[in-house]
């Protein structure tokens, strides 16, 4: 396993398999997020104060070092990657011809570490309450709703949001269908279908996410 991980196809199976988990978190998270559209308000508070609840605890907890674990291990391999693609060509090109490389693939060593910045914002806005104060309900049982409002009532936190949300379009769009391809999964006849099916996804996820902070912005969400 060591010195299969020591080649770049090990690294990239890493990212891969990463890259698998993360999905379906950003997923699962969109899902609860887009709650906050239902009809009745206090939905998404008891979204909230079931995932808070401490019988759901040990879930909580077990889930959250692996998410950590994926986002460390997605990023050393794509470090690793890079550092491996440089010292295999330490010269660039003269004139660099990138007419099969799309935009996505060209920005993912940036948009990473921009979107890695952003959650880490998120979290400490919503979650930890570093940058706005929170509401509670009551023990254990978060006003999600009011401080989601009330954050995205700040043009700056929607701006970041939504920039962010887009490079994770371009992120997911890159990364979705060469995880395919890292994982042994890449035909001619596929690849094409792959690639469609990846940037319908990515910018699905990215249109629900950017979805609430403009509802937020444009008053059709109020608390």
């Amino acid at each position: 396993m060591v010195r299969f991980y020591e080649a770049p196809i090990g690294k990239k199976a890493m990212m891969a398999v990463t890259g698998i988990l993360l999905f379906g978190y950003v997923v699962a998270h969109l899902l609860g997020n887009l709650q906050i559209f239902l009809a009745n308000p206090d939905q998404i508070n008891l979204y909230a104060a079931f995932l808070h609840n401490p019988s759901n605890a040990a879930l909580l907890w077990i889930a959250r070092p692996v998410l950590l674990a994926a986002v460390v291990l997605h990023i050393i391999a794509s470090v690793q990657l890079w550092n491996l693609k440089r010292a295999a060509r330490p010269l660039a090109y003269v004139k660099k011809n990138d007419a099969s490389a799309t935009y996505a693939s060209r920005t993912m060593m940036w948009s990473g570490p921009i979107v890695a910045v952003f959650v880490i914002f998120h979290v400490l806005h919503l979650t930890v309450g570093a940058v706005l104060p929170l509401e509670e309900i009551g023990p254990d049982a978060p006003n999600v709703r009011a401080n989601v409002i009330a954050g995205f009532q700040n043009y700056w936190i929607s701006a970041f949001y939504i920039i962010a949300m887009v490079l994770l379009c371009m992120h997911l769009y890159h990364g979705l269908w060469s995880m395919f391809q890292s994982l042994g999964f890449s035909h001619p006849r596929y690849t094409p279908a792959l690639r469609k099916a990846a940037a319908i996804f990515a910018i699905l996820i990215a249109i629900g996410n950017c979805s609430i902070p403009v509802a937020v912005m444009t008053g059709l969400l109020i608390q």
